[in-house]
């Protein structure tokens, strides 16, 4: 199945722009968010919209025709459409990392040509990870030239979220130098294969499967230097981890939103309360209102976090000059990753204790937001964040130079 046919994308000046463009597509997709999570299908009318709305291009450069809008712009328009569905938030996570890289290692002619194809509404899916390998950096992904000169691509990739429905692929390989490079492929080239063998418990409709590389050919003028950029400070890493803590203060927001919707409008009243003349509803029950004013201040205090973090990277910039500021907005967004983290897995699970028994019934789907806030903030351990902290806190260590914090 191929994505529909795209249109021109609006250019999305300020901040305000930006986000409403976020919430009035989150608004747009609210209906069908269970339907997707049950199904597990591959969203090509939703991302076929997202990439129509102007925010592929948000943080694109001014030389390059972008706002360049900063992260807390960024942060912000995933958190609102994380707190609706959480898997097409997670969709476009890679594209905006690769917009960075691009930005960072590519030479005029590259960002001309790579970026006017995002401002055009066009997507960067990603060919990251692997499997059986030893580590995550364990590549196999192999770069090299064959007997006529011509770059070509072999390898497995797992984990491509966003990969099938989009028109770039960013794939990380190993050159002949056993340097970590990127190469940017498009999504129909030959030897291009995107599987939907995405079977997990949550976040079902990022089909971040397998995708296979036979022999592609690549354009020389699209590979860059990934290597070079972890040889001094860096943002890239931060800069995406940002992105992920948002989906997960998202879905903390959403599914308090659910839980007071339930508590509201579906919940029964103990009937200790009713008796001894506490609540004659379920919302004026003290011991609900106690558990969900709780609830509530720990996504305030996620999303106070999330924000503080974005700020910090705002200052920055997306080429730190020295390690202690690289180390500052990394350590900033490990706190709200971690932290968000924790809440969204919290308050997903204390919705149910909150809404009681009937919020379990399956047609109501609320187990999604426990099943997709599990299922994403394994994406890279917590403890490694919070060991990272209390090293520079406690010994000053500056935290290791890497795209996970």
């Amino acid at each position: 199945m191929s994505a529909p046919d795209r249109i021109v994308a609006p250019r999305l000046a300020t901040h305000a722009e930006a986000v409403a463009a976020a919430q009035a597509f989150a608004d747009s997709i609210a209906e069908g968010v269970v339907e997707r999570d049950r199904s597990g299908s591959a969203p090509f009318a939703e991302m076929a919209r997202f990439d129509a709305s102007g925010l592929l291009g948000i943080t694109v450069g001014h030389a390059e025709g972008g706002p360049a809008l900063g992260p807390s712009t960024l942060a912000e328009v995933i958190r609102v459409i994380a707190a609706v569905d959480p898997a097409i938030a997670q969709t476009p996570q890679a594209h905006y990392l690769f917009v960075d890289v691009m930005a960072l290692l590519g030479t005029e002619a590259q960002k001309q040509r790579l970026l006017g194809e995002v401002l055009a509404g066009h997507r960067v899916g990603n060919a990251l990870a692997e499997r059986g390998t030893k580590h995550a950096q364990d590549l196999q992904t192999r770069l090299a030239r064959d007997e006529s000169g011509t770059l070509r691509l072999n390898g497995r990739k797992y984990y491509c979220t966003g990969t099938l429905t989009a028109q770039w692929i960013a794939v990380t390989a190993l050159d002949e130098s056993d340097r970590l490079v990127v190469a940017y492929v498009g999504r129909q080239d030959d030897g291009v294969t995107v599987t939907e063998d995405w079977n997990v418990m949550g976040q079902r409709a990022t089909v971040s499967g397998t995708t296979d590389l036979d022999d592609v050919r690549v354009d020389a003028d699209l590979v860059l230097p990934y290597w070079s950029a972890f040889e001094g400070p860096q943002a890239l890493g931060s800069r995406a981890q940002l992105v992920h803590a948002a989906i997960e203060v998202g879905i903390a927001a959403g599914a308090l939103r659910d839980a007071r919707t339930f508590l509201r409008d579906k919940a029964r009243p103990f009937f200790e309360a009713v008796r001894g003349g506490w609540a004659q509803k379920a919302a004026d029950d003290p011991h609900s209102l106690l558990r969900y004013g709780r609830l509530a201040t720990q996504v305030r205090a996620a999303e106070a976090l999330l924000d503080s973090a974005a700020r910090e990277l705002d200052g920055i910039g997306l080429n730190p000059c020295t390690p202690e500021a690289a180390a500052r907005g990394s350590l900033a967004v490990a706190q709200a990753k971690a932290f968000g983290s924790e809440v969204a897995v919290n308050v997903s699970s204390e919705l149910f204790a909150l809404s009681g028994a009937s919020a379990a019934d399956a047609k109501y789907d609320l187990d999604r937001h426990w099943r997709n806030a599990r299922t994403h903030s394994i994406h890279d351990p917590a403890d490694w964040k919070y060991h990272h902290v209390a090293q520079y806190e406690v010994n000053g260590v500056l935290p290791p130079n890497h795209a996970q914090l």
